[in-house]
């Protein structure tokens, strides 16, 4: 039996994080461009989530595991897998715990990553790929007594990305639906949790890129499924595969999860970064391509509350998307 989320347990790891994670402020987006998508009386609310340490959401998860390991397993260190956002979490988390992270990159990882992880004093080992990223992972905690911190995977890293939805609505109060990206669906599975808690009749939406989308296919599976590979510009939502306990949340408490084109992500990186003056990396404008896309018809004239994820990303990489999204426009 898993043991799903619950307020009492996501207050408990949020009071046990303290002020580690930032209280991340929302925003009301009023523009022309959702006028025309969602309709006048739509009333979208952004969670400015790439304004949290590391400049994404992931230290609430990396915090919320770590610091349920006993003083003895902390003080060994800890291991962790990552295209670029978690390792910089799990090595920020590291830093203020007073211990040590080994963290696994693929050797495609961008540079500023990899650099601003051995900012925060994390050590960086890079693999050739996802696979043997891993693999290597799972080597260091075997060898080196390390204790694995999972990019998505387990309940304490739920209840930690459950203390962004209890946030989120308790700063914006009834909304009709939340747009969440989905990676691996630690984030997703444990903001919907918490959402249905709070609000039963919210919807949940996940939003996967189409080249990236073994949430959808596991669904559509009833089980979780491995991909032989993903190709997308979104690699911080680009794991290979599912897990059984982040699958069991967004089978459960997740309405529906939609697909999007990188090209829809490129848009919405430039409609972020003109109309609300945000840099953020593809992942960060995923749920805002949802919304302004697929699920437009079903948010029309709604509260509506969409996650912007993150925004690690080099400025050159970050004018390259522009370029391409005006290019595209």
């Amino acid at each position: 039996m898993i043991e799903m989320p619950t307020l009492a347990r996501i207050a408990e790891v949020r009071s046990l994080i303290g002020d580690r994670v930032a209280l991340t402020p929302v925003h009301r987006w009023r523009s022309r461009t959702l006028d025309e998508r969602l309709g006048r009386a739509a009333a979208v609310h952004l969670k400015l989530e790439l304004f949290q340490h590391t400049g994404s959401f992931k230290p609430r998860g990396a915090l919320a595991v770590m610091l349920h390991l006993t003083p003895e397993a902390l003080q060994r260190g800890v291991t962790a897998v990552s295209a670029g956002n978690h390792a910089i979490a799990v090595s920020y988390a590291a830093s203020v715990l007073g211990t040590s992270a080994k963290v696994v990159m693929p050797k495609t990882a961008s540079p500023f990553r990899i650099a601003r992880c051995r900012d925060y004093g994390g050590e960086v080992v890079l693999a050739e790929d996802t696979a043997g990223a891993f693999a290597l992972m799972n080597e260091i905690a075997e060898n080196e007594g390390r204790a694995l911190v999972h990019p998505f995977e387990g309940p304490f890293t739920a209840l930690g990305t459950g203390t962004l939805a209890v946030e989120f609505l308790a700063q914006t109060g009834e909304l009709d639906a939340v747009v969440i990206p989905i990676g691996g669906g630690g984030l997703c599975g444990g903001m919907a949790a918490a959402i249905k808690a709070l609000q039963p009749n919210c919807a949940v939406y996940g939003v996967e890129p189409e080249g990236a989308d073994s949430m959808s296919r596991s669904l559509e599976a009833g089980k979780p499924v491995t991909m032989e590979g993903t190709q997308t510009i979104a690699d911080s939502l680009a794991p290979p595969f599912s897990l059984p306990y982040s699958f069991e949340l967004c089978r459960r408490y997740v309405d529906e999860v939609v697909r999007i084109p990188d090209r829809a992500m490129q848009l919405s990186m430039a409609t972020l970064f003109y109309e609300m003056k945000l840099a953020v990396e593809p992942a960060g404008a995923a749920a805002t391509a949802a919304a302004l896309g697929p699920l437009a018809r079903r948010l029309r004239d709604k509260r509506v509350g969409l996650v912007i994820c993150g925004a690690n990303i080099e400025a050159a990489k970050f004018a390259e998307h522009l370029n391409a999204a005006g290019s595209a426009a």
